[in-house]
């Protein structure tokens, strides 16, 4: 790890002093992770397509890509071709200017005056235009992709999708190094969620799935980290993810007044939900509920509003039992059922302060 290493990582100009203190804190942060013999047996490369991705042979313990992602055009066609390059539980590593560290060097650079502009301008041509439907292909065809703007969480999501495990990941200057395994093929998935109005899959009647219409409240590709976020976070008492990173700004205040849940009417027209009953779960959580209360759940179509805003519960075991009160009361009494129930939601809303979370 030497020179070749900072000047391709494209850290700003700085110190030699500085340059000795990046080396060694990037040096410290492989070896936390990685044994030292897989550390000198790591393959480097340096290069943003995937034309250049070089044979990983036996002796190799992975590879490292020493060109941030920021200016790989086709990011997940990249990881996908180093995950069929390499075999399972090989590391492959890379590093990325973050959004946060992106808006925290602009704004260092000039003054505020001038940076805040500049800050907001360049937001908007490499974060929103590559995102949007309309300007996407224009976006691409003048930048080839590069020095886009690309949220951690949206580079730990793609990483995910594509097989791989995340290991570590720490800031290191204004860039950020991830390091990760693979663990399995790429999923090869044609349909992310990477504008404002998403698609998800969730578990409906009969078990089978639908996509559930919603204004996006996270970064993209953050549904490939439940699992991940699951194991590293506690949750809150309304089960969800405590702290969870892959919220923005602005998704904390559309779900606190339920508007990223607006788009959902869409899948009550279409008859795949109904106004009042359990709240349709991905597979994941889906797989928390015991077997009983599973089946219970797909006997009907999942609802608009849960019985969750009825009983206010604390904590998954209370959420699970809450449901399970609303479905045995269902089945015996539809109709008196929910309407009861769209009742205490009304109250608990408009008198108590109900929120979502």
């Amino acid at each position: 790890m030497g020179n070749d290493i900072i000047k391709e990582l494209e850290i700003p100009r700085i110190s030699s002093t500085k340059v000795d203190s990046y080396q060694a804190s990037l040096k410290t942060f492989f070896l936390k992770h990685l044994d030292p013999l897989s550390v000198e047996s790591l393959r480097w490369m340096d290069s943003n397509t995937d034309d250049d991705i070089p044979e990983i042979k036996q002796a190799d313990s992975g590879l490292v890509n020493t060109h941030r992602i920021n200016d790989i055009r086709y990011v997940n066609k990249f990881f996908e071709k180093v995950n069929r390059e390499m075999e399972n539980d090989r590391y492959f590593v890379i590093v990325l200017e973050t959004m946060h560290s992106r808006r925290k060097r602009i704004l260092n650079k000039f003054p505020r005056v001038i940076s805040y502009p500049y800050y907001v301008l360049d937001f908007i041509l490499k974060r929103v235009l590559p995102k949007t439907k309309p300007t996407r292909k224009i976006y691409f065809a003048i930048t080839k992709g590069r020095n886009r703007v690309i949220s951690l969480t949206e580079a730990l999501g793609r990483l995910t999708c594509c097989g791989f495990e995340i290991i570590a990941y720490q800031s290191v200057g204004y860039h950020t190094c991830i390091i990760t395994r693979k663990v399995k093929p790429p999923a090869y998935d044609m349909q992310p969620t990477y504008g404002a109005l998403v698609k998800l899959n969730r578990i409906g009647r009969n078990g089978k799935f639908f996509r559930v219409y919603k204004v996006r409240t996270m970064y993209p590709y953050s549904e490939y980290l439940q699992d991940y976020v699951f194991d590293k976070f506690d949750l809150e008492q309304g089960g969800k993810i405590r702290n969870d990173f892959r919220m923005t700004t602005w998704g904390s205040f559309l779900r606190k007044y339920w508007l990223d849940e607006l788009p959902m009417f869409i899948n009550f027209f279409m008859g795949d939900m109904k106004l009042v009953g359990v709240r349709p779960l991905s597979e994941h959580y889906f797989n928390l509920y015991p077997e009983d209360l599973r089946m219970m759940r797909i006997i009907t179509k999942p609802g608009l509003i849960p019985p969750y805003y009825a009983d206010m519960p604390n904590g998954l075991e209370e959420i699970q039992a809450s449901e399970r009160r609303y479905l045995e009361q269902y089945n015996k009494h539809p109709i008196r059922t929910d309407l009861k129930y769209l009742g205490k939601v009304f109250i608990n809303i408009a008198f108590r302060g109900a929120r979502s979370k």
